[in-house]
């Protein structure tokens, strides 16, 4: 079964979608240069460390287990131009495929097909000291542009599809270009996340403790909750941020808040976790994050990755900005969201100019009813 046609729960309908449509590339117009999961970047962080111990057979053994795609290659040079002004902006996905060992994870059968089923634009501001992310409802329609994956296997454009369409037709590449046109925003960095390895990292991790104001009984995502503290495991955690059923109005919506929540706990929680003063647990999480993480070439390397992810350990929950790209629920099919364009371009100017995302970009947008449910302990 293709993206597109996945079916997706009840959602109640909601009016009010006045200049919301589906997402579609923009046209490009000549302008002034301007210049994973984040747990994820902290983690790869850590072998920095192990690096300076001058273990050699650790770093090779580390390096191997990256897995890099060439993005830059496979779109060419007919993408947004760079920002010049210090700040990046980086695509973060979360791998929705069943096979492996993610076949016996929640959520969903082993159809044949990968999905991005969870998608983050992360912008790291100038100074690296602050970071705006945006959530990308899988279930958008938009309009996807052409594209090319990286084995050069070309996909024609297509209308009306799901956003999640784009990884399951042309993989990274075509993701990547297909949140360039609809933000006309150069993507500098693609991170990709999966879910077998996240469960494990977050088991390395020792678990991660989050509250809930409410009961959550989801059987699809396989969670039980009562209303309380919990101290998540590397299941439940996955359960949580991949439950839609079990809470809110039962959307794409909903989850994302569940998720965006999590990962605030999660942060907060990992400077109290002492990896740095335990070398076996460093090297338990560095092991599993490079399993875990697939880059982009520039990326490609311990190295690399380890670098860029030290000039983000200033970033905390308290000057990260998180929202979900300003959506409708489609009248003709309540299980679709259709995007406010107008509100939406608020966003990706304020993320052009290197600018905090102001209120107004989100004031009136379909939520998912799940805000609060979940907060760090």
């Amino acid at each position: 079964m293709s993206a597109e046609s996945t079916p997706g729960p009840g959602i109640p309908g909601e009016t009010g979608t006045t200049g919301s449509r589906r997402a579609k590339g923009r046209r490009r117009k000549p302008r002034k240069r301007h210049k994973g999961m984040m747990i994820m970047a902290w983690t790869a962080a850590g072998i920095v460390v192990l690096g300076g111990t001058g273990a050699g057979y650790v770093y090779f053994k580390l390096n191997g287990n990256l897995k890099s795609v060439d993005i830059d290659q496979a779109l060419g040079t007919d993408r947004p131009k760079k920002a010049d002004n210090g700040s990046e902006n980086i695509l973060v996905l979360g791998s929705d495929t069943r096979a492996g060992g993610n076949k016996k994870l929640g959520g969903g059968t082993d159809d044949g097909s990968a999905r991005s089923d969870t998608a983050m634009i992360v912008h790291v501001n100038k100074g690296h000291k602050k970071a705006s992310v945006v959530s990308i409802p899988r279930d958008t329609l938009i309009d996807r542009p052409s594209c090319t994956d990286t084995k050069g296997k070309q996909y024609p454009a297509a209308n009306g599809v799901m956003f999640n369409s784009a990884y399951s037709t042309g993989g990274a590449a075509c993701a990547v270009k297909t949140v360039e046109s609809i933000t006309d925003l150069r993507m500098d960095h693609y991170l990709e996340v999966d879910f077998a390895g996240f469960q494990t990292l977050i088991d390395d991790l020792g678990g991660v403790e989050v509250t809930t104001t409410k009961r959550i009984d989801d059987p699809d995502s396989h969670l039980k909750l009562k209303a309380g503290t919990h101290r998540l495991d590397g299941e439940q955690a996955l359960g949580l941020v991949r439950t839609r059923h079990g809470v809110g109005d039962g959307s794409d919506l909903g989850r994302i808040q569940l998720q965006q929540a999590f990962i605030k706990a999660l942060l907060n929680q990992v400077k109290d976790v002492g990896v740095f003063s335990n070398p076996k647990k460093l090297y338990d999480l560095a092991e599993t994050a490079t399993k875990t993480v697939t880059a982009d070439s520039d990326l490609g390397s311990v190295n690399k990755l380890a670098s860029f992810a030290n000039g983000l350990k200033g970033i905390t929950p308290s000057n990260m900005n998180m929202v979900t790209m300003p959506v409708a629920y489609d009248p003709a099919d309540p299980n679709r969201v259709l995007l406010q364009e107008k509100q939406a371009d608020q966003i990706w100017k304020a993320l052009e100019h290197d600018k905090p995302i102001p209120k107004s970009a989100t004031k009136g947008s379909a939520t998912g009813e799940a805000n609060g449910v979940v907060s760090s302990s």
